[in-house]
């Protein structure tokens, strides 16, 4: 999608256990899934910004499949997902995103990794500022990707998620 381009963002509350997530989507698919229980205003920063020729609707019915396969993946009873996303981001981010997609399930990679994949093996840092502005948490799976050391490293929606969604996927190599 062009950034210039007017489109309809349709969001809703994801409410899960501990976490409560604005969820958002455009008519080609889901384009952002925000950080736990931040405040609407994230979500609004991020489409003015990406997505500028917007009209922002609350609209749950639209969004009631990407929150059911969320769900399902949270509880443990789906690994992949199914519907579009739309993602909106640089050439480089893009590039960085469709790296972690091909992530398997319950597998864990090192941002050194990612630069590999994409062909840019110096570019480490690159690569994890542009997963950290990942726009689709979960769905674009920046949760797999860890410090070459084992260690977690950041996360946009904090290492307590991070640490809940590799446990989910048992693959935590803490």
């Amino acid at each position: 999608m062009e950034k210039n381009r007017e489109a309809n963002v349709y969001w809703t509350l994801l409410k899960h256990s501990q976490w409560n997530m604005y969820i958002a989507a455009t008519t080609e698919g889901l384009c952002y899934i925000g950080s736990p229980n931040a405040p609407f205003e994230e979500l609004v920063t991020w489409v003015k910004k990406w997505i500028p020729s917007y009209t922002l609707s609350e609209e749950a019915s639209i969004l009631q499949p990407y929150t059911m396969e969320l769900v399902d993946y949270l509880k443990e009873l789906r690994k992949d997902f199914s519907l579009p996303i739309d993602l909106h981001g640089t050439p480089f981010q893009q590039s960085v995103w469709k790296a972690l997609q091909e992530i398997p399930y319950g597998q864990t990679v090192s941002y050194s990794d990612i630069a590999k994949r994409i062909e840019k093996p110096t570019a480490i840092r690159a690569v994890g500022t542009a997963i950290g502005a990942n726009p689709v948490l979960i769905i674009v799976p920046c949760h797999r990707v860890i410090a070459k050391t084992g260690k977690l490293g950041g996360f946009r929606a904090g290492l307590e998620m991070k640490e809940e969604l590799l446990r989910v996927e048992n693959s935590i190599v803490i």
